[in-house]
């Protein structure tokens, strides 16, 4: 992952992080993605800095009776990265030709 660009998959998947879903099925669930993007994509957000990340303690799995989760939090250089993604995006969909039309009442 080239610094400073990020797919819109990767913009969706640190933004997920940015707002509070910190654990890989969580940000599966939330992005509709699935697990085999979102994973490989955490992974290259956090080698190239974007994202930092922390095991949970066994103990507190084994309670639950579950795996240890692998948490998630952006960095101060992911959120910059981010916000110029979510500008470019935006661009994007605004200059899109086709307009959106209010949905017509059905004659039934």
């Amino acid at each position: 992952m080239g610094k400073g660009f990020l797919t819109f998959a990767t913009a969706a998947i640190l933004s997920a992080v940015s707002n509070g879903y910190s654990f890989g099925f969580d940000i599966v669930d939330v992005t509709g993605m699935p697990g085999g993007t979102v994973y490989p994509a955490l992974r290259r957000l956090e080698e190239s800095g974007y994202l930092t990340s922390r095991w949970e303690k066994e103990s507190v799995a084994s309670a639950d009776a579950r795996p240890r989760r692998k948490y998630y939090e952006i960095t101060r250089t992911g959120r910059t990265v981010l916000a110029e993604a979510v500008k470019r995006y935006r661009l994007l969909s605004e200059q899109s030709p086709a307009k959106i039309r209010e949905p017509r009442t059905s004659r039934a």
